[in-house]
């Protein structure tokens, strides 16, 4: 897993204008290399439909692909790696049915939440959010703001976890360089994309501004 794939990542989202499939193409055309495929309350059959597709995208150009959650379409389908939930498959069960060549990455809200996957199998990255509220998340754990992740970030460097952050939850174009400011490792973008008024260019502008480091 590279740096700069993980760095800017984007979430499959669904609006009036947009299906799962149409946002993870704006996404890659818009020059993000990595797609985690989210589809809350599909059928199996839906979701495994939407991967296949995605995931030869992902593939034609060079993009890692990441399914939400479901541990076993992702192994199926030789996904590049799954994300789990706070809810989900524990990391080191998920470990022992995808083996190490698989990406793990878990979601996270707090210090004491990294702190209990410092036990045992280790994820590759933690997904860390809400920054602030976003209507694409239900169940919204407290909000975090730049003064959650500079706290955290104090931390996992006290601890010496050197674990990447990923930051997520409600994050615009104006907000990427305040976020990495506060030492996070990369963002994750979902609604905000795809509600400007050119998805793939907003895109294409996000991607400039992480590489110029702001």
């Amino acid at each position: 897993m590279k740096f700069k794939d993980y760095q800017l990542q984007f979430i499959t989202h669904y609006t009036q204008d947009y299906s799962y499939i149409d946002s993870a193409r704006i996404a890659l055309e818009g020059g993000c290399k990595w797609v985690q495929l989210r589809m809350k309350n599909a059928t199996e059959s839906e979701m495994e439909q939407a991967a296949l597709v995605i995931q030869e995208m992902c593939k034609s150009c060079g993009a890692t692909f990441i399914v939400d959650d479901n541990v076993e379409l992702a192994k199926k389908i030789n996904a590049d790696g799954v994300h789990l939930g706070k809810n989900d498959m524990p990391v080191p069960q998920a470990r022992k049915i995808l083996g190490k060549q698989f990406i793990i990455g878990a979601t996270v809200n707090s210090f004491e939440d990294i702190s209990c996957h410092m036990q045992d199998a280790l994820p590759d990255y933690f997904g860390c959010g809400p920054y602030r509220f976003t209507s694409t998340k239900q169940k919204l754990a407290p909000i975090l703001g730049l003064a959650g992740y500079q706290s955290i970030i104090q931390k996992m460097r006290e601890h010496d976890i050197r674990i990447p952050i990923v930051a997520i939850g409600g994050i615009t174009k104006g907000d990427v360089c305040q976020l990495m400011d506060t030492g996070i490792d990369g963002i994750a973008l979902s609604g905000s994309v795809l509600r400007a008024d050119d998805p793939i260019d907003e895109m294409r502008q996000i991607k400039e501004v992480l590489q110029r480091k702001c």
